[in-house]
C-alpha cells in the first residue's frame, strides 16, 4: 500500500536524496535548476509517496515560475519537477500516481498552465503536449518543453518567479 501526502519540512533530505540516487550526478546544473533557484517551491503541490513502512518510494515538486514576453509582460505558471521513483518501486505506476494527485489538487485551483522538460510518450497521456513560443534557459532541447493548460496565446522566456 502506498500513501501519497503533502511534504512535510522533515522529509526535505530524504527527498532529496531520492533525487541524487534516481538523477545523474549534476542535476542542479540542469536549466531548470536555475529556474528554482532563491525560490520556494508550492508547498501543497511537493508531494510524497511511502510504502506500508513509512519509506518514500517517490516524490513530486512544483515551482512558480513566469514567462517574460516580448512586450515585457509576465505570465504565471508552474513548473513540474522533479520527480522520481524509488528504483525498487519503477513501473509500479507511482509516477503517474504522483501527478494525477498534483494534478487534482492544481485542477481544483482553477485554470493553471504547467510547463515541464520532458518526453511527450511518457507526459503526453498525462495531457501534456510540446508547446511552441516558450524558451527555457539553454540548454534545454526546445522539442522536450512540454506544456499543460493553455498555452496558445503564451510566448517568452520562461523566468524565475524571483526575477520579477
Amino acid at each position: 500500500m502506498i500513501t501519497i501526502a503533502q511534504e512535510q519540512p522533515d522529509d526535505h533530505w530524504e527527498v532529496e536524496n531520492l533525487y541524487d540516487l534516481c538523477f545523474a550526478p549534476g542535476r542542479e546544473a540542469l536549466s531548470s535548476y536555475r529556474l528554482r533557484a532563491g525560490v520556494a517551491p508550492v508547498a501543497e503541490l511537493c508531494l510524497t509517496a511511502r510504502d506500508a513502512d513509512g519509506i518514500l518510494a517517490g516524490a513530486i515538486r512544483f515551482w512558480p515560475i513566469r514567462i517574460r514576453n516580448p512586450e515585457g509582460g509576465t505570465c504565471p505558471a508552474l513548473l513540474l519537477g522533479p520527480i522520481a521513483v524509488h528504483p525498487t518501486h519503477q513501473g509500479e505506476g507511482l509516477g503517474g500516481g504522483l501527478i494525477h494527485a498534483a494534478h487534482a489538487r492544481i485542477d481544483k485551483a482553477g485554470p493553471t498552465r504547467i510547463l515541464l522538460v520532458g518526453d511527450v510518450p511518457y507526459y503526453g497521456r498525462f495531457g501534456y503536449g510540446r508547446i511552441n513560443g516558450v524558451e527555457m534557459p539553454p540548454p534545454t532541447n526546445p522539442d522536450r518543453v512540454l506544456g499543460r493548460g493553455d498555452w496558445q496565446a503564451i510566448t517568452g522566456q520562461v523566468c524565475p518567479a524571483s526575477d520579477l
